[in-house]
């Protein structure tokens, strides 16, 4: 008899179509409030992680180039998480029409050929949607979805808010015209969920909606509290590419909890680590930066490994039941890509919660 999926997610009244659903964290944030009916990716590994989850019924295995819309089932929310890598600074630039992040073209496509369409949109990428390319990237996307009888408007929230990880995201929150949407949602101008970018953005795009709400409560986490303790620290090797600046801080510290990165400074590679408690963003290979590094100072000595997959995990709000098959690669992979749960779930509640009750009633 097959074993039950570790998380089971409750009833809700609300549904929800996740496009590019990766692992599924996005379902685990907004659990208890929006049910996934329909769940998609390309990739077998996080499909994998996806299944070992929350079962395989819902997930459809394969490139979205290939969805059909007629095929859907019916959903109040979809949710797509599109691929960054073409607004990435982290990655090749090419932008929204590039082969990569241009998959949001083909949501859009799906989104068409729907019997009917969900009433509220949400699409979650890196800042770079806002500010590259001066802004064109997010234009091009708003006047498509304005094109559609969308209102909309972009936030920037970092996952930093809910856990130790320096972690910000765009989200595009869009709702159908015809949808009044409840005035405390929505301002007359910028908050602090705006930054330069989105401020320059709404003051010039007509149908721009200006989100808002009251900031989260102060996280209660820092870096230590999501460590290991008996992983090993097999890496001291790679203390020695610490710059002079960041030695001379470990040196004078009596202890010292801090990640980092080794990148290429002026040829050299050097290992930069951040001093202020929490990670620095999660990424993988394929984005072009390397594995995060763990460094502590305990009692006089210093010692350095990488961060484990079950700490990338914690960094991006899943559970210790949440289960990452495959290769440590494949974990690593998976989290990286993903969406940080807390900041799924504060979304659902502050925003899209309200938004289905005005647009599909109380």
């Amino acid at each position: 008899m097959p074993k039950s999926p570790p998380i089971k997610l409750p009833a809700a009244r609300w549904t929800m179509h996740e496009f590019f659903a990766g692992s599924g964290l996005v379902a685990y944030g907004l659990r208890g409030m929006f049910k996934p009916v329909w769940a998609n990716d390309v990739s077998p590994q996080k499909a994998a992680v996806y299944r070992a989850n929350f079962g395989g019924g819902r997930f459809h295995l394969g490139d979205i180039k290939n969805v059909q819309g007629q095929d859907l089932p019916p959903a109040h929310l979809s949710w797509a998480s599109f691929p960054c890598q073409d607004l990435s600074l982290a990655g090749a630039m090419g932008g929204i029409h590039a082969a990569r992040s241009g998959l949001v073209w083909e949501w859009l496509r799906v989104l068409d050929e729907t019997a009917q369409k969900p009433k509220i949109l949400l699409m979650e990428n890196v800042s770079g949607l806002l500010s590259a390319a001066k802004g064109e990237n997010y234009r091009a996307l708003h006047r498509a979805l304005a094109d559609r009888g969308y209102r909309c408007g972009a936030v920037l929230l970092n996952a930093s808010h809910f856990v130790p990880q320096s972690r910000p995201r765009v989200f595009v929150v869009a709702v159908e015209q015809s949808v009044t949407v409840p005035q405390e949602l929505a301002g007359d101008g910028p908050c602090w969920l705006h930054n330069k970018a989105a401020i320059q953005l709404g003051a010039s795009l007509p149908g721009w909606v200006w989100w808002q709400t009251e900031k989260p409560s102060r996280r209660r986490q820092d870096l230590r509290d999501i460590i290991q303790p008996d992983a090993p620290f097999d890496k001291d090797h790679v203390l020695s590419l610490l710059p002079p600046a960041h030695q001379a801080r470990l040196a004078e510290a009596e202890e010292v909890w801090a990640t980092g990165y080794r990148r290429t400074r002026r040829g050299a590679v050097q290992l930069e680590l951040r001093f202020d408690g929490i990670a620095g963003c999660l990424r993988t290979p394929e984005g072009g930066s390397s594995k995060q590094y763990l460094v502590v100072k305990r009692q006089g000595q210093t010692h350095a490994r990488l961060l484990t997959v079950r700490e990338t995990a914690r960094l991006m709000g899943a559970p210790d039941r949440f289960i990452l098959p495959g290769s440590d690669n494949d974990g690593y992979k998976a989290m990286g890509d993903a969406v940080v749960a807390p900041a799924v779930r504060f979304l659902g509640q502050r925003f899209l919660i309200p938004l289905a009750e005005a647009a599909y009633g109380d």
